[in-house]
């Protein structure tokens, strides 16, 4: 079953912040995925330690999409945030942010 993936407000201003070329392995990663079980922990994609930014965690090279998955008769993967990696710490929108 293909999952629907819906983009949040802050997540399409965070894509801003990224260059065309990281915005494009962004949709290209979220697309190949998390249309299809999104929920299964993979290499590239883990369960997150509780906090208040998102459930899971999609990494992309350097760059890391935050992510939910919601819905009863439909599950829908909703993109919280999308980040950049920088050795400890991680960039969402241009400010530092702590997982």
């Amino acid at each position: 079953m293909k999952h629907r993936i819906e983009w949040s407000p802050e997540a399409i201003d965070h894509l801003h912040s990224l260059s065309s070329r990281q915005r494009a392995l962004v949709f290209d990663a979220v697309d190949r995925q998390l249309a299809h079980e999104p929920t299964v922990q993979t290499r590239n994609r883990k369960i997150l330690q509780p906090n208040l930014l998102a459930v899971w965690e999609l990494r992309v090279g350097n760059l890391r999409v935050y992510y939910d998955v919601a819905g009863d008769p439909e599950e829908i993967v909703v993109v919280l945030a999308v980040g950049i990696k920088l050795r400890n710490s991680v960039r969402i929108g241009g400010e530092e942010v702590e997982l």
